[in-house]
């Protein structure tokens, strides 16, 4: 049989997904594929008709998501036959981690690695007996098509259910078990040589980096080195940040006119990018560059971040304060349209002499550096070296390139831009919170602190329900769908930050009671689930320790207990941190690299406890100015408290009251307390004596 994509012009009704607020949801709205979303009219017509589910998932901005929709889900034949075998089931991965982490294990275990779009199928009591990814709508690349996949499945669902059945069965069982059995015992002292050792066998000396093509931005665990550096000032630790930052920032990964970082590189070289942008890379990474420049009063690493996030101001808030997805990779239906150049383009655009410039700066190239002679920008040649090279002073060279960027991001903002993912999610938006805050802080900028506030505020108006049900996504004017794990240890993390910067107690006390909720809805003893038990539709549960793409939000829920236990002096917070930690120590020390965040809590339990509490009045500036001073002296275990003669402020600062008018600010070390500071000059010199 032919399998002709469908024709654009013919029209189409829309199936049930229209009725969805997922912007990846409706992007198949007009699939001839009879989709429903995850839910239980889907299952019980399974039941009913006594079918397998094909449970498909992705995510708005996923290239080859588009193209299986293209060359599968659009197609009227495909269509047919899929409708005729299953029950198709669409998830947007985003809104429901969940459901994609229990499949993706699926995936994994039975091909030996996973990815988007995922396609599993189930049986009508969810079990899962076939996963895989891509399919093409023939057979080629060495895979079946979709058409030879979908015609098994049912030749097999009709002539052989018991051996399907008692698959699936046996597999979920497996896969309980394997997930129950893992190593326990506590982390070993010696974990963070171990960290170094394994990073520096993976380290790309040549670009920076981890591994190998594919490479993806290592946030967590430059984020441990850069405590490692700061612990034991090893200059082969700080090599590897260093060159794996400026690697990042100099190559494609990097959007150099507008800010902000691609999610990942298909080359060792960060030349070019997968292009979609992702709220968290932003979040993840702006902390990074932000104690980079902590570290090494390096200008270029704050360029970096203040960048980033002003990009993010620009380009993904949501009117109500809160911050969109995601950008697609592809416009006008072409992978990386928008943001590659030709030569020519370039000169019509700056004009001879300055595009010559540009090109040679951002390495367009007559041929290009990509494909049909387009180019990704990227720098290969420092500013110091271009101005000696061009015989211009360094700050004239700075001053045009900031012309030509301009000029160049006007010149594209006239382009059809990707598509957004309007969706925001509470998780990634608490990873936001914390960038915004740190980098309002450390960069003296009032306007990302009051970004942070928004974000904040619209969440605890809007999405959260005291005192323990928060909702996961809000789009369209509409919350929606019970938070998950991430949703509220990020989220208490971000309040967390907030607090330290501004001092306003509601934000403590918001993180407070969220992860008072999160032990209700997750606590296991040992570890925190994923999901809650009421969920009761999934095969089994998930309780993960190791960093993905995001940070394990097990090891964030454990570095916000050990926070509030240091602010509160309550010690059962102390005690659950310590139960998950000796969970992990066994798989920490066999893959250490992969516990980076939860090693970061380690660090923050096991190191040097530094106390700040600053006295003052809320909001003002003296008290500001003392509060953004902590944010810029870099230290990995610190708890920062503010008292303003309010009733609701930590019990770690109630014993220091506040004196009219003015702002002090007391350091205690491990217990032992110094000499007040009265100024944020004194407090500064004091900070940097004990970090």
């Amino acid at each position: 049989m032919s399998y002709e994509p469908h024709h654009a012009g013919k029209p189409r009704q829309p199936n049930r997904l229209s009725k969805e607020t997922s912007p990846y949801l409706r992007q198949h709205q007009y699939n001839p594929v009879d989709w429903y979303p995850w839910g239980e009219e889907a299952f019980e017509k399974a039941k009913r008709e006594d079918k397998p589910l094909l449970i498909s998932i992705g995510y708005s901005s996923c290239h080859w998501c588009h193209v299986m929709e293209r060359e599968c889900f659009d197609n009227e034949a495909i269509a047919q036959l899929i409708n005729e075998t299953v029950v198709p089931v669409k998830v947007d991965r985003e809104e429901r981690p969940d459901v994609d982490a229990v499949y993706m294990n699926v995936c994994v275990a039975l091909n030996g690695q996973g990815g988007w779009p995922l396609n599993v199928f189930v049986t009508p009591s969810l079990q899962p007996f076939f996963a895989g990814t891509y399919f093409p709508p023939e057979d080629r690349y060495g895979r079946p098509g979709f058409p030879t996949l979908l015609s098994r499945i049912a030749s097999l669902w009709r002539e052989n259910r018991d051996a399907i059945l008692t698959q699936a069965d046996t597999m979920t069982r497996e896969l309980r078990r394997l997930l129950a059995d893992a190593p326990a015992g506590p982390i070993q002292p010696d974990v963070f040589t171990k960290v170094v050792t394994h990073a520096l066998r993976e380290f790309d000396p040549r670009y920076g980096g981890f591994g190998s093509a594919p490479k993806f931005p290592p946030d967590q665990l430059l984020a441990l080195l850069q405590i490692i550096y700061h612990d034991s000032r090893d200059a082969k630790v700080l090599g590897m940040i260093r060159a794996t930052l400026d690697g990042m920032a100099h190559g494609g990964i990097y959007d150099h006119l507008a800010g902000g970082f691609a999610r990942y590189s298909v080359d060792d070289e960060w030349h070019v990018p997968h292009f979609e942008k992702m709220l968290y890379n932003q979040a993840l990474l702006v902390p990074v560059y932000l104690d980079m420049f902590l570290q090494t009063s390096e200008p270029p690493y704050a360029r970096v971040a203040r960048e980033t996030l002003d990009w993010l101001l620009r380009s993904m808030r949501d009117p109500s304060g809160m911050f969109y997805s995601a950008l697609d990779a592809d416009s006008e239906g072409v992978e990386g349209k928008y943001y590659v150049w030709s030569r020519s383009e370039i000169l019509q655009v700056l004009g001879r002499s300055d595009g010559e410039l540009a090109c040679e700066y951002f390495d367009v190239t007559p041929e290009g550096n990509w494909e049909d002679g387009k180019s990704v920008l990227r720098v290969l040649i420092p500013d110091e070296q271009f101005a000696e090279v061009h015989n211009m002073e360094l700050q004239a060279w700075k001053d045009k390139l900031a012309s030509i960027r301009e000029r160049l991001f006007a010149a594209r903002e006239q382009k059809i831009p990707p598509a957004l993912d309007s969706k925001c999610l509470t998780s990634w938006n608490g990873l936001t919170i914390s960038a915004l805050a740190k980098g309002g802080a450390v960069l003296g900028e009032s306007r990302f602190v009051q970004a942070a506030r928004e974000a904040a505020e619209f969440i605890l108006e809007r999405l959260w329900e005291p005192p323990h049900r928060l909702l996961r996504v809000y789009c369209d004017g509409v919350a929606k769908i019970p938070g998950m794990l991430d949703d509220y240890t990020y989220l208490a993390a971000g309040l967390l930050d907030l607090y330290e910067v501004s001092g306003e107690a509601r934000y403590f006390n918001a993180a407070y009671k969220l992860m008072a909720a999160a032990k209700d809805r997750f606590w296991a003893g040992d570890g925190y689930y994923f999901s809650e038990a009421t969920d009761a539709q999934l095969p089994f549960r998930l309780k993960e320790f190791h960093d993905g793409a995001l940070p394990s939000p097990n090891s964030v829920a454990v570095m916000n207990l050990l926070r509030l236990a240091e602010l509160t002096g309550e010690m059962p917070l102390r005690e659950m941190a310590e139960a998950v930690l000796d969970t992990v120590g066994a798989r920490a020390s066999q893959a250490p690299t992969a516990y980076a965040s939860m090693l970061k809590a380690y660090r923050f339990l096991c190191g040097a406890n530094v106390s700040v509490v600053v006295t003052g009045g809320t909001g003002s500036p003296e008290s500001e100015a003392m509060l953004w001073t902590i944010s810029r002296v870099f230290h990995p275990s610190r708890v920062v408290a503010f008292n303003d003669g309010a009733s609701d402020v930590p019990a770690l600062a109630r014993d220091y009251r506040p004196s009219a008018g003015e702002a002090h600010a007391y350091v205690c070390v491990d217990r032992a307390c110094q000499p007040p500071a009265a100024s944020p000059r004194e407090l500064e010199q004091l900070l940097r004596s004990i970090s």
